[in-house]
């Protein structure tokens, strides 16, 4: 390596009688002796060894990892394949009529990046996905991105230890074939559409799409819509669609669901907002004043995270909260008492995800809308028949039916010893800490199974498992690791904690919801946990949760490497290119001991990330 000096020769081992050099060629605590001598590993101890990452997706996750890994680690390529003609994921793809984001915009944002012009306390998806879009090209991660490349197959190589990954070109048609020695998919949980399984929907004549098959050329004026689903999407898609010229919206409620009051409808009136919309002026007073603005960014986020206990069964706000939700559609619909009837749920809020839904009750009860709760039989080339014997004529469908959530992707993935992911995920999801799976080596996930959050921020949970993903992979480069695979036992260990948790939760309550397995109704979609237990518990890597090979072993007829061996050969990078030499006593390195915080109830007595 340049600027290295020349290291001494290597003098060999000369045994005599047991002794090397004047050393007792021994057994040290039991190790046998070796016959093959240590080499020094000629590199400096920061070992910044090359790597090839492969990220898959180029949502909120993804976008993340290409502003980290470069900025964190050296000597890496790194390539994020996208297959759609932009970034986003999610907030590309769905542009359904109505889409937003159903929790407070300024909690929906990266720590590091904060948008200070949201339109909207709930902001719209073409905002979300335009904030993406500047935050990729500001922090340069546009450059890692290839978009309309689709990927079609992850292959683990054992001999290689290399995911060998195929991945089509959208644009030209080309095949790519390409490997790297880490690949981490971001593609997140709301990506492959389920489509409902009705008999006939192949056979309707008129306009069919799915919330995430927007066809935004389709003019919806004086059309016959059929509105299947009642989760968020349909939540947002029936007001927008009844508001439109001419419509007659027949909406198909499958399940009953609670429609929750505005998130921090408090801390709205507080700072004095009037409706969902951002007044101009306010947005300006959050340039103009960043004390301020940061303030009121504390406030959404201890807003968020403090009503964990909503969550919690039995707990006092638990049981509030059903009577306030109740209160609260029960206005909304007290002028067609059965659509409250048929609503209500016996389930409590939170079960299925809360969607506060603005303008979605106030739809129902307009003379334009249909609420229909008898179940679909079939469908036909211009009309749905349900059980009740009931023909609903129709010109459009749309389908607000979600996506195959904590299921393998649509491409299949196959881990060592050739283990598809589809035959280890066949009972149920599972994965250690959401972001390790036994069995898929130097393969990280992002927003997998056990991911998602009830209350409380996602991308603060995307930026803490991103930033444990990229320490993962600095091991690996510094250790000289071949490869880092969770152990089985741990990865069972945390499935038992998962549903040992559940357990106690609104969650595992009987209702229809993504969060759940369809084949085992286990909790797949939640983390176990609030968001600052997640924060928390990807602090401080477990690295004893991991098995691992190093390089060089196995060539080393079956011996044991020198595990020590990344120690390098005595110096750092900056020593050998005589700069930084004091850089322990740079202002922005010395950890200066801090007085502790006041103690107070449910404040910290020290600083929560001094260790």
């Amino acid at each position: 390596m340049s600027g290295i000096p020349n290291l001494p020769e290597y003098t060999p081992l000369v045994e005599t009688n047991g002794v090397t050099n004047g050393v007792t060629n021994g057994a040290v605590n039991g190790a046998k002796p070796s016959a093959t001598p240590f080499q020094l590993y000629d590199q400096p101890i920061e070992n910044f060894r090359k790597l090839k990452v492969i990220v898959v997706g180029a949502g909120y996750s993804g976008i993340y990892m290409g502003i980290r890994i470069p900025e964190r680690l050296r000597n890496v390529e790194l390539v994020i394949y996208e297959k759609n003609a932009g970034v986003g994921g999610a907030w590309w793809e769905n542009r359904y009529l109505g889409c937003a984001c159903d929790v407070p915009s300024h909690s929906y944002q990266f720590s590091f990046e904060p948008n200070l012009n949201w339109s909207s306390l709930y902001a719209p998806a073409r905002e979300i996905q335009a904030y993406l879009e500047h935050t990729a090209r500001k922090y340069s991660a546009d450059r890692f991105i290839r978009l309309s490349h689709e990927v079609t197959e992850c292959r683990w190589d054992d001999i290689t230890a290399k995911w060998h990954v195929t991945v089509k070109n959208l644009t030209t048609g080309e095949v790519i074939h390409d490997e790297a020695e880490i690949l981490i998919t971001a593609r997140g949980n709301l990506n492959n559409p389920a489509w409902p399984e009705i008999d006939g929907l192949k056979d309707f004549e008129g306009e069919v799409m799915h919330s995430a098959k927007w066809n935004e050329e389709y003019d919806f004026t004086n059309k016959r819509i059929g509105v299947i689903g009642s989760g968020s999407s349909s939540i947002q898609i029936v007001p927008s669609l009844q508001r439109l010229p001419g419509t007659r919206i027949t909406t198909f409620v499958r399940s009953k669901t609670w429609i929750s009051p505005p998130f921090s409808q408090q801390l709205w009136d507080k700072y004095g907002f009037s409706g969902f919309q951002i007044p101009p002026e306010i947005r300006q007073k959050f340039h103009d004043d960043p004390v301020y603005y940061h303030n009121f960014r504390l406030a959404v986020e201890e807003d968020g995270n403090g009503i964990h206990a909503i969550t919690i069964k039995g707990t006092p706000i638990h049981g509030s909260a059903i009577e306030k939700f109740k209160e609260h559609m029960q206005k909304r619909l007290e002028t067609h008492p059965h659509i409250f009837d048929a609503l209500l749920p016996s389930f409590s809020p939170g079960c299925r995800r809360l969607t506060p839904g603005p303008g979605y009750l106030e739809a129902l009860t307009q003379p334009n809308v249909s609420f229909i709760t008898s179940p679909i039989i079939k469908i036909s080339k211009n009309a749905v028949h349900t059980a009740d014997n009931a023909v609903h004529e129709l010109d459009t469908l749309v389908c607000a039916t979600g996506f195959h959530t904590s299921a393998p992707p649509p491409f299949p993935i196959t881990g060592a010893n050739n283990l598809p992911l589809t035959k280890k995920w066949e009972d149920r999801a599972t994965t250690y800490l959401s972001h390790s799976l036994s069995g898929f080596p130097n393969m990280f996930t992002l927003l997998g199974p056990n991911s998602a959050i009830g209350s409380g921020s996602l991308t603060m949970m995307i930026e803490a498992v991103g930033s444990y993903i990229v320490r993962c992979i600095r091991k690996i480069q510094r250790d000289n690791i071949r490869t880092m695979s969770v152990l089985l036992s741990r990865e069972r260990d945390f499935t038992e904690y998962v549903d040992a948790y559940f357990a106690r939760t609104v969650f595992s309550e009987d209702c229809n919801s993504w969060y759940k397995d369809r084949k085992s109704r286990k909790v797949v979609g939640l983390w176990p946990g609030s968001t600052l237990h997640c924060l928390e518990a990807m602090r401080s890597p477990r690295w004893e949760d991991f098995e691992y090979t190093y390089l060089g072993e196995e060539d080393l007829g079956g011996r044991e490497g020198n595990r020590m061996a990344w120690l390098g050969n005595g110096w750092t990078e900056g020593g050998l290119e005589s700069r930084d030499l004091a850089w322990y006593l740079y202002p922005e390195f010395m950890e200066k001991p801090v007085a502790p915080l006041p103690e107070k109830k449910g404040g910290y007595k020290i600083r929560p990330f001094a260790y």
